[in-house]
């Protein structure tokens, strides 16, 4: 309860900027465990979930792959989807629809992650203005002290100035690092779909 207590009486110190901060933490995490749900729901690590589907395909059992493509969560599902079911048209066709699906699926997985960015960047800034303006008001109050300066006004001062800085870096550190872990999910993903439209596309022809 004493350490608590201490934590929130901190961050009452640090200024109006903390509460900001807090928004943002509060917005990071909610974004994180949004995009995780996604992720995981979509199994995107999974793709030998797509072996026999290929398999279905080499036998030219087109419906029953079209059955088991739409029980997939997947990307790479709306991708084999799109080459079987535009299999008759022509080579360019084939290509411009699988493209469009293929930038349409990695836009759902890049939801989100751009104002993750934002905020991961933003954070460490605003935390720098917390400081500044907490070290203008501990300098204004030394100036106030006239000649009967007290070392321990400054020093007070500096400290809870500094707190804001110290939030900015807790807020946007995890931040900064899911950003460029999910970011690196999606580009593994994006390769994935692009050896899968290959693949398909070998197999029906």
């Amino acid at each position: 309860m004493d350490n608590t207590y201490i934590l929130v009486e901190l961050f009452f110190k640090g200024g109006p900027v903390m509460f900001i901060l807090l928004f943002l933490s509060v917005i990071s995490l909610t974004i994180i465990f949004a995009k995780l749900i996604q992720f995981f729901g979509s199994n995107l690590k999974r793709l030998n979930i797509f072996d026999p589907i290929y398999e279905y395909i080499k036998k030219k059992e087109f419906k029953k792959s079209k059955e088991e493509l739409n029980k997939i969560s997947h990307p790479i599902a709306k991708i084999i989807l799109s080459a079987l079911e535009n299999k008759s048209s022509s080579i360019e066709d084939k290509e411009n629809e699988i493209t469009r699906i293929g930038e349409q699926e990695i836009r759902k997985l890049e939801f989100l992650l751009r104002p993750l960015e934002v905020i991961a960047n933003l954070s460490p800034l605003l935390g720098l203005l917390g400081t500044v303006i907490g070290m203008i008001k501990a300098f204004s109050k030394l100036e106030s002290a006239g000649s009967k300066v007290d070392p321990a006004i400054l020093a007070g001062g500096i400290w809870e100035a500094l707190l804001t800085t110290a939030f900015g870096l807790i807020v946007a550190i995890p931040a900064l690092a899911a950003f460029y872990w999910l970011e690196g999910i999606v580009e593994k993903t994006r390769e994935d779909m692009r050896h899968a439209a290959i693949k398909t596309t070998r197999l029906i022809n």
